[in-house]
């Protein structure tokens, strides 16, 4: 089960930019020698007091996500990064990913499975947490008292009126979602297990969270 997981060779490429810009990354992308992406459309969580005040702390953003062998994943990165000028405030994020760790699905059980292939901890990594629909600012609330500088809000919908997707055997309809958060590895498991223990992760239904080691990084406050 764990080699399914662990893609030999290839990355995956998250870029979370403003709303509008997705399918300018992946222009730029396929120029490169990508394949083919997905645009997910996601809120920005911004702790401002002024702008929650005005009720403007959700900032509309995209998420597009790529899959590419590690060359060309590196590559595509850095032409993009200099193209949309990610070193910028509020230009973009984009980050490569390798996936180490699942949490409330009963088909998977990797937790930190990359201490067992002897990988080196990375600086940061991606936590992924799906739940119902309208518990993702409580997540986020959860996580930014446990350390969190913030995350993204997704939208996770079906590919039909009448069918739904599945990731790691959970469904995802339109009453899910799927909150980003980026972090410091150190932070991980303390947000983790904040997130695990306030939303009882580990009964049925409730929800799961996934953890991916961040190799590359572009935009990212230090």
């Amino acid at each position: 089960m764990e080699s399914s997981l662990d893609q030999h060779g290839f990355e995956l490429i998250y870029i979370i930019v403003n709303f509008g810009m997705g399918s300018r990354i992946v222009k730029a992308a396929k120029r490169e020698g990508i394949t083919g992406a997905t645009i997910f459309l996601g809120r920005g969580t911004v702790k401002n007091q002024i702008l929650e005040f005005l009720e403007l702390y959700d900032v509309r953003k995209e998420v597009v996500m790529m899959a590419a062998e590690k060359k060309l994943a590196e590559h595509t990165l850095e032409v993009l990064a200099q193209e949309f000028k990610f070193a910028k405030p509020n230009h973009g994020i984009a980050f490569t990913t390798s996936l180490t760790r699942i949490v409330g699905s009963k088909n998977f059980n990797l937790n930190n499975a990359e201490e067992s292939r002897g990988v080196d901890k990375k600086m940061y990594q991606a936590i992924f947490t799906i739940v119902d629909k309208g518990k993702a600012h409580e997540v986020v609330d959860v996580a930014t008292n446990t350390g969190a500088k913030g995350a993204t809000i997704i939208n996770a919908r079906g590919s039909g009126i009448h069918e739904t997707n599945k990731l790691f055997s959970m469904e995802i309809e339109p009453e899910k979602e799927i909150v980003l958060i980026l972090t410091e590895t150190a932070l991980t498991d303390k947000i983790v297990s904040a997130i695990r223990e306030e939303f009882k992760i580990d009964e049925p239904g409730k929800g799961i969270i996934f953890v991916q080691e961040i190799n590359k990084t572009y935009g990212l406050a230090k």
